[in-house]
Order: C-alpha cells, then structure tokens, then sequence
C-alpha cells in the first residue's frame, strides 16, 4: 500500500527554533575541535542553543561568557579572519550605575578585543583592555564558564537513555571540569587563566583590572581537553603568541599545497578565499592522510560521501585531499557483514562518530555503513585521482579495496540481481534512505506517496557506470586486460538496460529512483542532472536534460533545485524537495561541461558566486531555500544548515574548474583547457602551482568578449598546455 501525501515519520531529525543563520554563528575549528560561538564570542547556554567547544562529538564547553562590571559588553564587530583562523571581536563597557543610579563608568570609555583560535585540542584567548579615558579606571572582568558533556545528538535534539557524572576541582590559576561517561570514559576540560585570577572557582574567573589612563592589560585563557590521558596537559603548551605563530606555520603549509587562484574581481577573490580556507579548516590529518570533516556543527566528523564529493570537486587544484580519502575508507571499508550498522563486505564508510551515545549504540553511527553510493563513488574517485596524479603507489596500495567494492556493487548492492545498486535499511534504526537527499520525505513518486524499498536511485546507476569505466583503465594499467574488458562490457551493458528502464518520454527526464515493484518515481529531480557527469547519459537525451534543468521550474536564479517546482513535494523550504545544495550545482555543472554545454556550466558558476557574494563571511552554506530570485535581494537562508560545510566550499572551486575546461593528466604530462569560459564578472584569471605529475604551472586567462585567451606564465618540468577552442 502507498503512503499517502503527508509528513514521513521523523528520523534523526534536527528540531529548529531558531536560525542558524539569523544568529550569526562564528565558527573555529582545528582538527578534531570545533567552536560554536555568538558574534560576542561568547557561548550562550539555552535550551536548543549548538554554541559551545566541542571535541570529538562532546560539547566539552557548554558555558562562556564576560562580563564588565557584571554587565555584557557592548558589541562594535567581529569577525573570523579570511583564513578561517582567528576569531577577533571588539566590544566596550555599556553604562555602569551605582545603587543611587549615578553614573559611575560611562560607555565606550574601556575598549576589550576578544582573540581567539584553537589549535591542537586547545582553544587560545587572548582579551585585551585599553582604556580612553582621561583618568585611571578599576573595573571588574568576569568569565562565567560550564560544561554540561552533551553528545552532539542530545544537542541535536536526541534523548539519551542517561548521563555520566561531572565533577570539578579548582586551583589558585585554573579549573578542571571532568566528565565520565557511562562506558568509562574520562573526559576532562580545564581552563588556565594567566594572570592569576582574584577569584577562581568552578564556574567562574574574576580579575580586578586597573587601568591608568591610556594604558592597555591583558588576560589570557586557555581552555585544553583530554580524554582518557590523552592530549597535552594546558601548562605544556607555549603561550598564546608562540602558539598562534605555530598554527599559522602549519595553515600556510596546508595552503601551499594547492593551487592558488586570483582573479580581477575582489569580491570573487574573498568567496574563492572563503571556500578555500573553509576546506582547510575542516580538513583533519589523520594515519591515512587528510580527510575533509563534513560540516559544522552537526557533521564535524568523517562522512564517506561527502569526502568522496569533496575531493571529486577539488582534485583539479589539491589531489592530496584525494589521496588522504581515499586511503581512510579503504582502511575503514566493511569486511563483514553486520545489520546493525548496515554494514556488508565490501561497503565503504557513510558516517563515523566518537561521542558517548554512538559508542553505547544509543544511535547507529558509531561506525555506520548506511550509504548506497559512497561504495561507487570511491572506485571513481581512485580512478580520476590516478589520471589526475599518476600515482599507481597509492592504487597498488587500495586496489584490494577497489576490488572489494566492485564485488559489493554486484551482489550485496544488487539485492535482487536486476543489474542495479538498489538500498533498503537493514533495521529499522539505520537511515530509511540511503542516497545523498536521505531525509525521511525524499524519495516519492508522482502522487507524493512515499517510494518503498528496495529503491534504485537514478544517480547510482550513473555513479557504478562511471566507477566500472574506470575500474576497467585501472585494471589494464594492473595488468589485467581480461578483467579490464568484462568491467567494459558491463559499464556499457548498464548504460542500455539504465536508459532503458530511467527515461521518461513524457517528463522528457530520467526517473528519480525505481521503487521495489520496479516501479519508476515519475518526479523530476536534480539526480538526473548529477548523471551527466557519470558518462552514461547520450548526447540527445544529454541536451533535453540541460535544457530542462536550465528552465525556471528548475533553475532559480541562485542555482538549480532539487525537485523541479511543481511536483507534489515540492517545498522550497525543505530540506531535500526544493532546496538548493551546492555540491549537487557542482556536479550537474561539471556534467555540462562534460556533456559539452559550457554556457550552461557558466549560468551555474554565475548564480552560486552571486549566492556567495550575498551570505554571511562570503561562504556558501550546506543549502539555502530555492525560491525564486527576486530584484535587490540575496537567496533565502535554511534555518539549520551547516556552514561551513566541505563540499558546499568545494562546490565554487569545482565548477570554477569546469567552466575553465581544466583535465589534467599525469601520464603524459598535461594540462588541457577545453573550451574555456570567463562570466561578465571576471576579466581574468590567475592560476599558480597547477601541478601535472611532478610538473606544474602558472597560468593566466583573460576574457575577450566570448573568448578565452590562456597564457603560461611559467612551467616547472615537462608539462603540455592545450587549448581547445
């Protein structure tokens, strides 16, 4: 029986009563530390608030806030630098009365800047006070402070079946706030002010601060966590300037790594910064390599997909991101079979979580295999990411992988042997959809009735057509043409039986999914535009796509929906059925582009800069709301979604790529531009360190009308440059 039109039951569901957005978050993170904080820098406890330190899934900081004389500042600015590094805010006294009402301290007479940055599970403040008054000023400063342990799904709204226990102990310059949890592990937080505070205890630091006119002090906090003895006691570490230049040594070394870009429009510049310094930070190092956390604040941990995406996006500019992905979830791919967290032999990683309620098995995703396309997505990531590097070291290294997920794909993937990667949760505490629009209302048919397992998304197909094309070329270079030739054959074998059974004449679409019955959803939905990049859609069927995805049920002007307006679902609030994702911009443009259609590539490029340039800090978040564009206003924000988040930052950097033509190759050596585009907004485009194998170079474009003329300013090593025109 179809479920009728209405709201699907909630599952993992994150409450919103307020915006994030409408809040002005300000966000440090620093491996696996992030923070949470209001635009005084303080963390403002109240029921449904996220602000807080949080360490591997734990909000180790649930309480921060100063005050003046035992009033809140008053705020002047804040901001977090173009870096993503430093949180600076400027505050002053408000008006201070006595108890007779007379006025004691006037405003804007003490100035306060906040300064702060995390590095190496260790949050650095520095507050300086200076004061502008004609005479000398005593006042009161005071950090209030509480850590209330909560796993990050209890701050996402899930009940937990019970609590660990707190303790706390003060000394003369510092507290420590311990927790256990009720599997035994000790988290503990301290917090180590300098200089000696007049007052310290549990929750509280209060210092007398005299300030002669004119005179500046300053007030240091270190806040350092440890779990299980784990970490660096707080005293180890060197003072906040010491501490600062060593986190900024390590930045640039991530920085330099990738290719720079500048253009000649500076609003550009600050969103390609932006979306840069946004994979950065989220970026951690792990035993495997790098590996891009997805989002803050709900998906500050390892997520397969999101990684896989990520690093597709981005491996024209920084393959390293690539390598390190590819080398943690081949470590971490299931070899076992268990229903619990979805896992099968073969499956690669959707979700891995640290926190308290995942390691008692409150909620599934302690290490949670519950993605249907993270297992084809890393077979073509490994093999665009040897094309891209030539590295056969690190594909020797994960070609058992390779071959165990190809394996998956085909019998656990293909649950009943119809030749497609269907899924269906293994229990009813696993995702009941397991694609990337996997919110419990996401895949239906054309009446609105929810779609029932197992369901074949259209965009998988596309995905295992792709990773099978690839497999086939690593194969060949392994040495194996016999295996090479049968992953040919069915990559192509799948492309007739997928066009065959997806296409729709009367949406002039592909089908969303096929349902259990083998029933195609009839809904027009931005997965078949994702397909485009996969190889698997011909060239007539390629332009009734574009041109349908381009059209205004599709394309609002600040990019292209989810679902099409119109069909019964469609809410351009939701969360999956009418919103707007950049990553999924990201890949119907790089299928444009690939498809051939350059200008529509650019209309894509062009909505999501002028997205950017509307948002908060210049950052693209997670998803806004698809409405359409309206003269003189920026796109409307979605309450609860996660900026920054990887593969939105990586969304601009991709489709840079693809409307410049970039395919670089390592064997031979050479950078191609095919039929590159420059929008209105940009005259030219500066490339530097674009590395081809052990090569690189420095590239200039320049706009002429229509036209794209390439200059290579410099070449280190033996690189080609093509242009196609």
């Amino acid at each position: 029986m179809n479920e009728p039109l209405g709201p699907p039951a909630i599952q993992f569901y994150i409450p919103a009563t307020t915006s994030l957005a409408e809040r002005r978050p300000r966000t440090l993170k620093h491996g696996d530390m992030f923070g949470l904080f209001d635009p005084d820098g303080d963390i403002a406890e109240g029921e449904g608030s996220p602000d807080g330190l949080y360490f591997r899934d734990t909000r180790v900081l649930s309480r921060l806030t100063l005050t003046i004389e035992g009033r809140r500042p008053i705020h002047l600015s804040s901001r977090v630098s173009d870096d993503n590094h430093l949180l600076t805010v400027d505050l002053t006294n408000p008006d201070i009365l006595d108890a007779d009402g007379r006025l004691v301290l006037p405003r804007d007479v003490i100035h306060l800047m906040r300064t702060r940055f995390l590095h190496d599970g260790t949050c650095f403040e520095r507050l300086r006070l200076e004061n502008f008054d004609s005479t000398p000023r005593e006042v009161e400063l005071a950090i209030a402070f509480a850590a209330d342990f909560a796993d990050l799904f209890e701050v996402r709204g899930h009940r937990a079946s019970g609590r660990g226990t707190i303790a706390a102990r003060s000394e003369s310059d510092r507290v420590v706030l311990s927790h256990t949890a009720r599997d035994g592990l000790v988290t503990e937080v301290t917090l180590a002010a300098a200089p000696q505070p007049a007052t310290s205890a549990p929750g509280r630091f209060v210092w007398q601060v005299r300030l002669p006119s004119g005179a500046r002090r300053v007030v240091e906090l270190r806040i350092g966590v440890r779990q299980d003895g784990e970490g660096a006691p707080v005293g180890v570490h060197p003072p906040f300037a010491a501490s600062l230049r060593a986190a900024r040594r390590s930045l640039r070394a991530d920085a330099r790594r990738a290719a720079a870009i500048e253009t000649s429009n500076e609003v550009v510049n600050e969103i390609l910064c932006r979306a840069a310094a946004d994979l950065w930070m989220l970026t951690a190092r792990t035993p495997h390599g790098l590996y891009p956390y997805a989002g803050i604040p709900w998906f500050s941990t390892v997520f397969g997909r999101d990684g896989l995406i990520t690093a597709l996006e981005t491996l024209w500019m920084d393959p390293e991101l690539a390598r390190g992905v590819l080398r943690f979830l081949a470590a971490t791919q299931a070899t076992s079979t268990d229903p619990a967290r979805d896992a099968e032999p073969g499956k690669i990683l959707h979700e891995l979580r640290a926190g308290e309620l995942a390691r008692l098995g409150e909620v599934p995703f302690g290490r949670y295999y519950g993605s249907v396309d993270a297992t084809p997505l890393f077979v073509l990531l490994a093999g665009l990411y040897h094309r891209r590097t030539g590295d056969q070291a690190t594909i020797r290294a994960i070609w058992p992988a390779i071959e165990a997920a190809l394996a998956w794909i085909d019998t656990h993937g293909d649950r009943d042997g119809d030749g497609f990667v269907e899924y269906a949760a293994a229990r009813g505490a696993g995702l009941v959809n397991q694609g990337w629009k996997d919110s419990g209302d996401a895949v239906f048919h054309a009446d609105g009735s929810l779609a029932r397992g197992p369901i074949a998304l259209a965009e998988v197909q596309g995905y295992v057509h792709a990773a099978k094309r690839e497999a086939a070329r690593l194969a060949l270079r392994m040495g194996d043409r016999a295996r090479a030739d049968a992953l040919e054959r069915e990559a192509e074998a799948l492309r007739h039986r997928f066009d065959a059974a997806f296409w729709s004449e009367e949406l002039g679409c592909y089908a969303f999914a096929l349902d259990g019955e083998k029933r195609p959803c009839l809904v027009r939905s931005s997965n078949a535009g994702q397909l485009l990049f996969t190889g698997i859609v011909g060239p007539e069927r390629a332009a009734r796509l574009v041109a349908l995805l381009t059209a205004p049920a599709f394309f609002s002007g600040w990019g292209i929906r989810t679902i099409a307006e119109g069909e019964a679902r469609y809410n351009p609030m939701s969360y999956h059925n009418g919103s707007i994702w950049p990553h999924d911009n990201a890949l119907i443009a790089l299928g444009f582009a690939r498809a051939g259609f350059g200008e529509a590539a650019l209309k894509v490029f062009g909505a999501l800069i002028d997205a950017a340039a509307a948002m908060d800090l210049r950052r693209l978040p997670e998803l806004y709301c698809g409405f359409r564009r309206r003269p003189g206003t920026g796109p409307t924000l979605y309450p609860v979604a996660c900026a920054p988040q990887a593969w939105a930052a990586g969304a601009i950097l991709g489709v840079l790529g693809a409307v410049l033509g970039l395919e670089i190759e390592a064997e031979p050596r050479a950078v191609t531009l095919r039929h590159p585009r420059l929008p209105p907004v940009l005259e030219q485009v500066r490339i530097r360190g674009l590395r081809a194998g052990e090569g690189s170079v420095d590239l200039l474009l320049r706009r002429h009308g229509d036209d794209v003329a390439v200059n290579v300013l410099a070449r280190r090593g033996d690189v080609a440059v093509r242009v196609v025109l």
